[in-house]
């Protein structure tokens, strides 16, 4: 187990900021992961779980207290039941899933960060979330102390949340347990539409595991949202915006709202959300609110590539970034009637 004081943060996120911790430590076992987190508990000392670091917005002047990095590695496939280490890296570990011809996870391919978070985020994209194939959780509850099972059900998963998400001091995550399929090398029936529409199949169709791969992560380089560490596009935390889910009334009246802002033909996207519910676009709803790709003229701008994606151009501070959220937020709210909320975990800091 590695300890570092007044550790730099920056570089340990995807967006390249934050400042110091007043320690650091980079745990390699459960045991130390576990060890860490009750030492830090029983003396009232705050502490920050950095995993891969893809979904976190630092404060500038830093973290005064313990961050536990989590760098556990195990990776065990048992027929088509699948155990990851929480530091396992998950777009590796999408890889290794393919090669071994299991479907479930395809389209979840080149998404940056850790295993363990998977599961808080409900991690989702292209159609598949993270909670159609994860069977259990093993987690040290910090409130109980002690090592627990968390079946699926127990993680009450919705889009992009769950019990985690929920109770964000109470469950640090050790293990994830997925039960994938074998389709004879192909994968599971495609439910995103662009998605079908690249590979030439209908949805509902399915197609060899690594096209479908392959097709997820040239999309999303398009956009941006593969790590490269020589484009600044990808210094992000891929969306930073969730999508507004709404009431059947409430979507009634934005719809009319956008009519009036954009003229008759503006239909903004409806997805079914749950019964009396509709999902709609935060891209465009920051599109169409004025906020374009390229949007900005500071070192924090909004991606060349995405409009959901504000990005580091190499120069930027914590604060350049939330200014431009909260820009966005207002813009978009002043425009339709609706608040964005922001995905990545804030420390220190706050929209």
């Amino acid at each position: 187990m590695q300890e570092i004081h007044d550790a730099p943060l920056a570089p340990l996120t995807t967006f390249r900021l934050g400042g110091p911790a007043t320690r650091l430590v980079t745990a390699t076992t459960d045991a130390e992961v576990i060890d860490t987190v009750r030492a830090a508990d029983a003396s009232g000392t705050p502490l920050l779980l950095i995993g891969g670091g893809s979904n976190l917005v630092v404060s500038d002047k830093g973290f005064e207290g313990t961050a536990l990095r989590i760098a556990t590695r195990g990776f065990e496939l048992t027929g088509t039941a699948l155990e990851l280490a929480a530091g396992e890296v998950w777009t590796d570990a999408v890889a290794r899933v393919v090669d071994a011809g299991l479907a479930g996870i395809e389209c979840l391919a080149g998404i940056p960060g850790s295993a363990g978070a998977t599961p808080i985020q409900n991690v989702g994209a292209y159609g598949q979330e993270v909670s159609t194939t994860l069977t259990e959780v093993l987690a040290y509850d910090r409130r109980a102390g002690e090592t627990v099972t968390l079946t699926n059900a127990d993680c009450a998963f919705s889009y992009r949340h769950s019990r985690f998400k929920d109770d964000p001091e109470r469950y640090v995550v050790l293990r994830v347990r997925f039960l994938l399929e074998d389709a004879g090398g192909l994968s599971a029936p495609l439910r995103y539409a662009e998605t079908a529409r690249v590979l030439g199949v209908e949805a509902g169709e399915r197609v060899p595991l690594a096209d479908a791969r392959e097709t997820v992560l040239k999309l999303r380089a398009g956009k941006g949202m593969v790590l490269d560490p020589e484009d600044h596009d990808t210094w992000s935390a891929g969306s930073f915006f969730t999508n507004p889910i709404l009431t059947d009334a409430d979507f009634a009246a934005f719809r009319a709202r956008a009519g009036e802002r954009l003229g008759e033909g503006a239909e903004p996207p409806a997805y079914p959300a749950g019964s009396g519910h509709t999902k709609t676009s935060a891209a465009w709803l920051i599109d169409k609110a004025g906020f374009t790709k390229g949007y900005g003229s500071g070192p924090a701008r909004i991606s060349t590539k995405h409009t959901l994606a504000l990005t580091n151009r190499g120069e930027a501070t914590t604060e350049d970034l939330l200014a431009l959220a909260r820009e966005v937020v207002a813009g978009v709210r002043d425009t339709f009637g609706i608040t964005l909320v922001n995905e990545p975990v804030t420390v220190g800091v706050s929209l």
